[in-house]
C-alpha cells in the first residue's frame, strides 16, 4: 500500500491542498502525444496562456535530473514532481520512464500525473510499480451520449474510433482503471471539465459513480470556450458552485485548482519560476498532433 495516504498529501501536495502550507510543484512536460479528441482542447506551445495543455518547450526523460536539480534550487519548496502533459501522460512510456529517474534521483519528491484515462486500466500495474503517489483523471461523463459530446474521437491500439462507441471505451477503461489503482491504496483524483450546456446536469451522476470506485477528491474545472466549443458559455459562479455542491454529497471536492500550466514550477499563486527553468523561449503557436 502507498505510504501517501489522501490525509497526509492534503499536506503535501498543492492540488490537494497542500498549498497553505507553500508547497510547491514542477511540471515536467515529457508528454507531447495524445490519445483522444477533446472538444474543448487546444494543445499549444507558447509562453502567454496560462491553462493545462500548455507549454513553452517539450523535453525528453533525460533532461529531467538536470531539470529538477535546477528548479530546487531556485525553489526549495517544491515536494511534488508531476506530469501533466502537454499531451496525454499514457499515450507514450515517456512519463513512465521519467517518474523512474524521478524516484531514483529524487526519492523525496512526490510523484503525480494526470491522464486521461484511455490506458490506465492497461497501465495500471506499470504506475502502482513505480509508486506514483497520486493519479489525476479526467473524466467527463459516466454516460456515453454525453461524452461523445465532448470527445470527438480516441485513437485506440492504433485505431481511430469516434462517437458513442469511443466514448464507451474510454468511459470503460477509465472507472476499470481508476479502481484498480485506487485499490492498490495510490490516492486517485478526478477532473471534471464543467460545460453546463453538455455535462452540468451530470456532475452528481459523475461524482456518485468515482467515489464508489475509490476516488478520494474531485475538481469541478470551468470551460474555457475554445477549439469546437468556442461557442459555448463558460459556466457562472453560482453553476459552478452549485455543482461542486452537489458533487460534494459523494465526494471531497477541491476549490483552489490554478489551471496551471504543463511546465508550471514553483508553489502555486505565489511564485512562478518556470519561465527560467523552460526559457520559455518559444513564441510562436504550434499545436500538437494525435497519435
Amino acid at each position: 500500500m502507498n505510504a501517501n495516504t489522501y490525509e497526509n498529501l492534503q499536506q503535501s501536495h498543492p492540488c490537494f491542498g497542500g498549498q497553505k502550507n507553500n508547497a510547491g510543484r514542477i511540471h515536467l512536460p515529457v508528454s507531447p502525444g495524445c490519445n483522444i479528441g477533446c472538444a474543448f482542447c487546444d494543445r499549444q506551445i507558447n509562453e502567454t496562456e496560462d491553462r493545462p495543455g500548455v507549454t513553452s518547450t517539450v523535453i525528453e526523460p533525460s533532461d529531467v535530473v538536470e531539470v529538477i536539480t535546477e528548479a530546487l534550487k531556485k525553489c526549495p519548496d517544491i515536494k511534488v514532481a508531476g506530469i501533466a502533459g502537454p499531451g496525454d501522460t499514457l499515450a507514450t512510456d515517456k512519463a513512465i520512464e521519467t517518474f523512474r529517474i524521478v524516484k531514483e534521483h529524487f526519492p523525496e519528491l512526490l510523484k503525480c500525473m494526470s491522464t486521461n484515462g484511455l490506458l490506465l486500466y492497461e497501465k495500471a500495474d506499470e504506475l502502482i510499480d513505480i509508486g506514483i503517489d497520486s493519479l489525476t483523471v479526467t473524466v467527463n461523463a459516466v454516460d456515453p451520449e454525453i461524452e461523445a459530446k465532448l470527445n470527438k474521437f480516441i485513437i485506440y491500439h492504433g485505431k481511430r474510433i469516434e462517437g458513442v462507441e469511443a466514448a464507451k471505451i474510454l468511459i470503460e477503461n477509465q472507472l476499470k482503471g481508476i479502481k484498480k489503482v485506487a485499490d492498490s491504496g495510490i490516492t486517485v483524483k478526478i477532473n471534471t471539465v464543467l460545460v453546463p450546456e453538455i455535462n452540468g446536469d451530470h456532475i452528481e451522476e459523475i461524482a456518485k459513480t468515482v467515489a464508489g470506485l475509490g476516488a478520494k477528491i474531485y475538481n469541478i474545472i470551468p470551460l474555457i470556450p475554445q477549439a469546437d466549443l468556442k461557442d459555448m458559455k463558460a459556466p457562472t459562479c453560482p453553476e459552478i458552485d452549485s455543482a461542486r455542491t452537489r458533487a460534494g454529497k459523494y465526494i471531497d471536492v477541491f476549490r483552489h485548482c490554478q489551471h496551471c500550466r504543463a511546465d508550471a514550477v514553483g508553489v502555486p499563486g505565489k511564485s512562478e519560476f518556470g519561465d527560467q527553468i523552460y526559457f520559455r523561449r518559444v513564441n510562436i503557436k504550434e499545436t500538437f498532433s494525435h497519435g
